[in-house]
């Protein structure tokens, strides 16, 4: 049936968008001769001289948008748009595809979807507040897989969005209330950090499952769904890549975890094909600056985004607007905001931020901003770009120094000072959460990494000679303890919970990379005991709001005893905490260490991190039942108490058990 200009006009959505009686098609390019959309009539069947026919004309209007309308066309049909240039003609591939067709990328057809197909069951789920966050960052293609029988089966396949399934009970139990997985949009090639996304409104094909494999898949969806009272999904509600992902935002926000997607706005591509959009309107090669979407520069590998372009900054924008209305995620984490901001794109982040907020408040937006003012990530414009949290690296790299001076032996000199320091850095006050706080991400981690970009393992840091030493093992509860009751949204990477000791790599062919699961289900006890740790101190920050408050003081930092105390409270609550942490090797026996504590009356020891070493130690020292803050002012305190400190230890002291 020929194109039609019914059904559109300047409001109508870019790409393929069904309606009642067929589809409206709808894509940018000013300076194109000619757009034709080539509906399942692409590929090596197609004849071009038959494609290229007024029937398949799309028409353009005054600002550079080819449209038109296609009867009869469903959900599943496949289509291309077909551009004729001044530099080139040929297919090009949607820039708001929703889905691509699994065979033959990049030489493959867009999918007409109906996004509004599959039906919600989240309708009751209120995403955590920014302080309450307790996030965990992993790569969805090498994190978690497993046959029927329980086989690790990473190591011979990209892994699924589906095989992720299997984990929300394991993330419930742990305690985060929040994972974000690295960019899951396409991007070329079959493994890769996520970074390099090529077709941004579509969901990586490699995560995703072919309809004829769904069946072991759908029979976990179904097993977490009718746990919480729901009825089963048949296959072909999930069939769709994007129903795959959105099962399993659905399933997590049913388990009381919100979803976080990381997102690339500063550049795309690692490598464009013929087909994508890069020279979306076929114009010569011959300078970059003609390409539609991008400048001349590059970033990681890719094109920098041309953002002067309002067109540009709405595509953008409509990405962001469709992951949070159609995908129901709970976040942004936007990568490198800075080369947005020295790429013209100062304006763009507010309006993507200003945008963002007024679709859904509760959305919170992390930003990747290391500029010099660190601060103007998360303030108001017109001085700020407005984001709620920014990423810090401040307390990452002073807690990591500190961990490796502690390595130098007994004697070494450990300056506690640039920690405490650290622990007071904030973008915005009050609003000590919006500093995003993390010692252990997958740029750190990367083993494809050089130099300062690569950097150990909490574990491999705390003792370079043996990960699995008691140096190590207490030093790592030591460092993830200060992060995890430190000010901030803190964020835990896979495996870190349970003290994995590798580098990681996006290549699942590289077994000795990937996370040790065994370790953890009963081949490493070092791993059940770390992980026995993580948990109950993610649980105990849920507990008790101190630990989320805006209260801090940093009231007893002695670096020949390598030990530092801090307050943390909730304004008008009562319900203060005192954290102390040491990096000494040497216990302080029999209530010998004199800490100042904010009021006077009994002090319960709620956490101690001896205790988990080799669990339960039997060995462990600490405060049972207790202290008595009893005695003179200290530290600025106008009281104090005498504890016992297990060396390399974190102890927390409330007033009440809650």
């Amino acid at each position: 049936m020929p194109t039609s200009q019914q059904h559109v006009n300047t409001d109508t959505p870019l790409g393929a968008n069904l309606v009642a009686d067929g589809a409206t098609f709808r894509t940018w390019a000013p300076t194109a001769l000619e757009v034709y959309v080539a509906v399942n009539h692409t590929g090596q069947n197609s004849s071009i001289d038959s494609l290229k026919s007024s029937e398949n004309l799309l028409v353009k209007d005054a600002n550079g948008y080819w449209g038109g309308f296609v009867p009869g066309v469903r959900a599943g049909d496949l289509y291309r748009f077909y551009v004729v240039g001044t530099g080139s003609e040929g297919f090009k591939r949607d820039p708001y595809a929703r889905e691509l067709e699994f065979d033959g990328y990049p030489d493959c057809d867009c999918i007409v979807c109906e996004p509004a197909n599959y039906q919600w069951h989240d309708a009751d789920f209120h995403p955590p507040a920014c302080n309450d966050l307790i996030v965990y960052q992993f790569h969805i293609g090498v994190f978690y897989a497993k046959d029927n029988n329980g086989n690790d089966i990473r190591q011979h396949r990209v892994n699924k969005i589906l095989d992720v399934t299997d984990r929300i009970e394991y993330w419930v139990d742990l305690g985060v209330n929040a994972v974000m997985p690295l960019p899951f949009q396409e991007y070329q090639g079959e493994n890769s950090l996520g970074y390099n996304g090529t077709d941004i409104f579509s969901p990586e094909m490699d995560y995703c499952v072919r309809k004829n494999d769904l069946a072991p898949y759908l029979a976990k969806v179904n097993r977490l769904l009718t746990a919480k009272g729901y009825d089963p999904l048949s296959a072909n509600q999930i069939e769709g890549q994007s129903n795959q992902f959105k099962v399993f935002i659905d399933l997590c926000h049913l388990y009381g975890i919100a979803v976080i997607t990381d997102v690339v706005y500063n550049h795309a591509g690692g490598g464009f094909d013929d087909q994508s959009i890069k020279f979306f309107d076929r114009q010569p090669y011959t300078s970059d600056n003609n390409s539609l979407y991008f400048t001349d520069q590059d970033h990681a590998g890719g094109r920098v985004f041309a953002f002067w372009k309002k067109e540009v900054r709405q595509f953008l924008i409509d990405n962001a607007t469709a992951l949070v209305e159609e995908y129901h995620v709970d976040g942004l984490r936007y990568d490198q905001v800075t080369v947005i901001a020295e790429s013209g794109g100062w304006n763009f982040a507010q309006d993507l931020a200003n945008t963002v907020r007024f679709i859904k408040p509760s959305a919170v937006q992390i930003a990747e901003y290391w500029g010099n003012e660190r601060w103007k990530g998360v303030a108001a414009s017109p001085n700020g770009m407005g984001f709620d949290v920014g990423y810090s690296d401040v307390l990452r790299d002073s807690l990591r120094e500190v961990i490796a001076e502690t390595t130098g032996g007994s004697l070494a000199r450990v300056n506690l000072d640039k920690l405490r320091d650290a622990l007071y850095f904030t973008h915005k006050n009050p609003g000590r959460w919006t500093a995003f706080q993390c010692i252990e991400n997958h740029d750190l981690l990367d083993f494809n990494h050089t130099g300062r970009d690569r950097q150990p393992r909490i574990a491999a840091l705390a003792d370079p000679s043996n990960a699995r030493s008691w140096y190590a093992r207490s030093r790592a509860k030591v460092a993830t303890g200060l992060l995890l009751t430190a000010p901030g949204i803190p964020m835990i990477f896979m495996g870190q919970e349970f003290l994995e000791d590798k580098y990681w790599t996006d290549w699942p062919g590289r077994p000795e990379l990937l996370i040790w699961w065994e370790g953890l289900e009963g081949k490493d006890k070092v791993m059940s005991d770390q992980h026995r740790f993580t948990r109950e101190l993610m649980w105990l920050r849920r507990k008790y709001p101190a630990l989320r408050g805006e209260g801090l003081n940093v009231h007893h930092v002695h670096n020949d005893n390598r030990v530092i105390a801090f307050q943390r409270w909730l304004s008008n609550s009562g319900r203060d905490v005192v954290i102390v942490a040491s990096l000494n090797e040497r216990t302080f026996y029999n209530r010998s260490y004199r800490v100042g504590f904010p009021g006077g009356g009994h002090w319960q020891e709620v956490f101690n991190s001896d205790i988990y070493d080799e669990w339960f130690n039997p060995n462990v020292q600490g405060n049972y039942g207790g202290v008595m803050a009893d005695g003179p002012a200290w530290d600025g305190m106008p009281t104090s108490a005498q504890i016992t400190l297990p060396a390399n230890s974190l102890l927390v002291f409330a007033k009440d058990n809650a």
